[in-house]
């Protein structure tokens, strides 16, 4: 009894708060979730400008948007609800590995025998209506047998994953971990 009693207590003060609601928009309605958080202590200061690479290599799960596509999504969300002004959240999203599938055409996709529609196409068609750059690493183009001719419209071709992250953090951007 002693020890369920103890197990109770250090469970009960150990326990986390409630989960918070993450929903999407205002950018990007349907993908990116972000969370609002009214009580930060690390404030972004009034003039504050965003300009952020995100590296992604992996491939999406099965018939769901890649999540590094969605990463940026969020950035752009969250800052946005943060009332950073749309044109100082920028974003580019450097592709490589087998990740450059995921910016197929939806006509590629289907002759590749991958499904009738790429499950990604949409958002980031959305997000680069938005202003967010989609940059495919050519060399893994090449290796992986994509030509640039089906590539979503809109997304970039580079000599190299290595040239674009060079060249785009000359420009001020950084490098997302996440």
């Amino acid at each position: 009894m002693r020890v369920t009693l103890m197990a109770a207590a250090a469970l009960a003060i150990g326990a986390p708060a409630a989960a918070q609601d993450f929903t999407t928009g205002p950018v990007f309605e349907g993908f990116g979730p972000v969370a609002d958080i009214p009580d930060a202590d690390f404030a972004i200061p009034e003039d504050a400008s965003f300009h952020v690479a995100f590296d992604v290599a992996r491939p999406a799960e099965e018939g769901k948007l890649n999540r590094g596509f969605e990463s940026a999504a969020r950035l752009i969300n969250m800052h946005a609800r943060a009332r950073v002004e749309p044109m100082e959240n920028r974003a580019a999203v450097l592709v490589h590995g087998a990740a450059v599938f995921d910016l197929l055409s939806d006509a590629a996709w289907a002759a590749r025998d991958r499904g009738d529609a790429n499950p990604s196409a949409e958002a980031v068609q959305d997000m680069i209506d938005q202003g967010v750059r989609f940059i495919v690493c050519g060399q893994s183009a090449a290796g992986q047998g994509v030509a640039k001719s089906e590539l979503l419209p809109g997304v970039e071709l580079a000599l190299s994953a290595m040239t674009a992250h060079a060249l785009l953090q000359q420009q001020g951007y950084t490098v997302n971990p996440f």
